[in-house]
């Protein structure tokens, strides 16, 4: 608890959104074909270098997004013995809470880590 309090003091009001959207626009990926890479990426490239919050944000989802690209992927190739529709509903719903999670902790300043993320950025 102490930790989420020193953390929220540190990040800036500005980080903080910007941290938030670039958890918050992978939904784009709903509208736009690779939107959930689009957003956070232009995100993260115009803020990385003046916001480290943002930066430190910016990978995470995009590396979570990229994990979820590839997870789907695998999905898609089992829909032919019928598995993959199943695993395909349990991912939908799985981006869902967790990047609502992860917007949640970056408004309040806290870096959020994805559970099951390949780190392809560093």
């Amino acid at each position: 608890m102490t930790e989420d309090i020193e953390a929220t003091e540190m990040v800036s009001k500005d980080e903080r959104l910007w941290g938030m959207l670039c958890h918050l626009l992978s939904f784009s990926g709903y509208l736009i074909p690779f939107g959930s890479l689009l957003g956070p990426l232009v995100v993260w490239m115009v803020k990385k270098d003046e916001m480290p919050f943002v930066d430190d944000q910016g990978k995470e989802s995009l590396n979570f997004q990229l994990t979820m690209l590839i997870a789907v992927i695998v999905s898609a190739i089992l829909m032919l013995v019928l598995i993959g529709f199943v695993l395909l509903g349990v991912l939908i719903i799985f981006q869902i809470v967790v990047v609502i999670m992860a917007a949640i902790k970056a408004n309040d300043g806290v870096k959020y880590r994805y559970p099951y993320t390949i780190r392809f950025i560093k």
